[in-house]
């Protein structure tokens, strides 16, 4: 069977632009626009707006999406379940995690999993650590390493790598955020302490009611998308942040920070893998699942 141009529609629909789209497809961008023209003329349907800015999905483009994304993999379901008594496992996984997370959780699973399986090749892609869950349950990666949801979906299932603690942190030496909180923990005035705060996502529900559990409405100064960008306004003394441990252990910057014992502490993040529970029945994903028990 030729589910190539599956694999082109799908790699387009998620790029939305046809160089990245080609180059992730190894094949050129008016070999890729022919194949999506072909696909489009056997469906009779445009699935993509064009122009020479923008590509977009049309309505039609959109349902084929989901269609193409459950074709390909029960496709690799069947293809192993015919090839199960093969002495290797063959295919690709699409993994999404952020920065910090692929060299410190995910680097010792990877070189174990790789180890193992090396006929089964990773797609990682990277970003900041909210969209982590929503990417595997909107179907746009098949793994990701994430902090699990105070509320976990019961389409989901999640396994634990480990804990990191959220932490309150302060620059080293600055002579007007030091007086603020240089003091016993109690006496502090959050009131009048700026905040550098993440934008939103799970670091920021706990922080939010951390002060709400204070009866404080937070000085706000900053709201930030990333935790390295975070680190980095907290060194240059613009206020005080909240990052999660893996975040500072990891920065170039953690000499120029330090840690605030404040009280109550905020609860940690349990980072770990998650995954459809339906998408645990292809072979690939389940070998990395299974592998995951080793690990931890």
């Amino acid at each position: 069977m030729d589910i190539r141009q599956l694999k082109h529609f799908v790699a387009l629909s998620e790029t939305l632009h046809f160089g990245r789209a080609s180059e992730a497809c190894h094949i050129s961008s008016s070999a890729l626009s022919r194949s999506i023209k072909q696909l489009e003329d056997t469906l009779g349907v445009a699935l993509f707006e064009r122009d020479n800015r923008t590509v977009t999905l049309t309505r039609e483009g959109e349902k084929f999406q989901a269609y193409a994304r459950d074709a390909l993999s029960q496709w690799d379901m069947i293809r192993h379940t015919l090839l199960e008594d093969a002495s290797q496992l063959h295919g690709e996984i699409s993994m999404y995690c952020s920065v910090t997370a692929s060299y410190s959780f995910l680097h010792d699973i990877l070189r174990r999993f790789r180890s193992r399986f090396p006929g089964i090749e990773i797609k990682l892609h990277t970003g900041e650590p909210g969209p982590a869950v929503s990417r595997v349950i909107n179907g746009d990666e098949d793994v990701s390493i994430a902090a699990r949801p105070d509320h976990l979906p019961a389409s989901l299932a999640f396994k634990s790598t480990g804990l990191s603690p959220l932490y309150f942190i302060a620059p080293v030496d600055d002579p007007v955020l030091n007086p603020l909180v240089e003091q016993e923990v109690n006496a502090i005035d959050w009131r009048k302490v700026p905040m550098i705060l993440p934008e939103k996502d799970l670091a920021r529900r706990r922080v939010d009611q951390w002060f709400s559990n204070k009866g404080i409405k937070p000085n706000i100064y900053a709201q930030v998308a990333g935790n390295e960008a975070i680190v980095s306004m907290v060194s240059l003394g613009f206020g005080i942040g909240v990052v999660p441990k893996i975040v500072l252990d990891n920065s170039p910057l953690a000499d120029r920070v330090k840690v605030l014992s404040v009280t109550p502490t905020l609860a940690a993040y349990d980072v770990g893998v998650c995954v459809l529970k339906k998408k645990l029945k292809n072979p690939l994903i389940e070998a990395f699942w299974s592998q995951l028990d080793t690990d931890t």
